[in-house]
């Protein structure tokens, strides 16, 4: 495995008081498990608030995790000196959701693009200008962007220098958090048929998150469903129509079907999402569940494989039908 995050716990201490002492904890990862095989899409799914994001940075150690470890290529990142970490960093890189402001405003894209090299001592200024250029050119823009500033692009032109200032070091992981969800239904087509291009061409492996499902069915090789700090299901992405967990028969349903002649009828779950400061005993997807009983409010459950590669987080598992087997799309009758 080219990563491997094991049993993953973050807790964030909230202050109060007149002393500012720690009143309690938000508990926003717990015992979260992942691994990524080197060339694989991982698509990582769930509601805002999941604890998808908190992920991404303890994995490129932009924090550091209460408990549990993160391996890359079998050296472990966890407590690692910066000394240490730094040549490892070249290897893991990530894309930012927003690409207006994790571009800096007063900088160049040449700019941009040539402090990773910069940092990490990579060739002298003509070779670093060329290879800038050339990644400029890979990812769709013209080598006049070069000497422009982040205000003078759209946002999907943006974006697009946030990839290849992901790119520059010729990394093996990237995660991508969200990059086209600040974008049009367009050009985010255009980000995800380039970023799969680039993975082609460069032999990239992607950790890809994102809040929907219908951004990553196509592009994950597995995919993994996040609820509140918790990992609930694993699933193949070709087999995503036979998901068994309840949350990711709601996020599959809210799904929309391309032929307007057909409607599909959607899981509307009851109530909030709980806070993570307070979560619920047992499930924490319990008190939104239609099939919760007793037994879900006493013990957690455990991620069981019901087949290769396809484990899931549920007592009942056993009696919920797979997604394709719940009612299909109906057609719409015109009045």
């Amino acid at each position: 495995m080219l990563l491997e995050a094991k049993n993953i716990v973050k807790k964030f201490p909230l202050k109060g008081g007149f002393l500012g002492r720690t009143v309690g904890h938000v508990h926003a990862l717990n015992d979260v498990s992942l691994s990524i095989a080197a060339g694989q899409t991982v698509g990582l799914v769930g509601e805002s608030g999941c604890g998808k994001t908190t992920l991404a940075r303890l994995i490129m150690r932009l924090l550091e995790p209460s408990a549990g470890q993160v391996v890359f290529d079998g050296q472990e990142l966890t407590g690692l000196k910066e000394k240490k970490l730094r040549p490892l960093r070249k290897r893991f890189q990530m894309i930012f959701q927003d690409p207006f402001s994790s571009l800096n405003p007063r900088m160049t894209v040449g700019q941009i693009l040539t402090e990773p090299l910069v940092v990490h001592k990579v060739g002298r200024a003509e070779q670093r200008r060329e290879q800038v250029v050339g990644m400029l050119q890979k990812v769709g823009l013209s080598p006049e962007a070069y000497a422009k500033y982040p205000h003078e692009f759209s946002g999907g032109q943006r974006q697009r220098v946030g990839i290849a200032r992901a790119l520059m070091l010729y990394p093996q992981l990237v995660v991508a958090d969200e990059p086209v969800s600040a974008l049009d239904v367009s050009v985010q087509a255009q980000i995800i048929n380039l970023m799969q291009q680039l993975q082609q061409e460069m032999k990239l492996t992607y950790l890809f998150i994102a809040h929907d499902l219908k951004v990553v069915r196509h592009l994950s090789q597995k995919i993994v469903v996040m609820y509140l700090g918790h990992i609930v299901e694993e699933i193949p992405g070709a087999e995503l129509a036979r998901a068994r967990h309840p949350y990711t028969h709601a996020l599959l349903s809210a799904v929309p079907i391309p032929d307007p002649t057909l409607r599909r009828k959607k899981i509307v779950l009851s109530g909030d999402v709980p806070s993570p400061i307070d979560p619920p005993s047992g499930c924490v997807f319990r008190t939104r569940c239609p099939y919760a009983q007793e037994l879900c409010a006493q013990k957690v459950p455990l991620l069981e494989e019901l087949k290769p590669e396809h484990r899931v987080a549920c007592h009942l598992v056993r009696e919920v039908k797979p997604f394709a087997e719940l009612d299909g799309p109906s057609s719409v009758t015109s009045p």
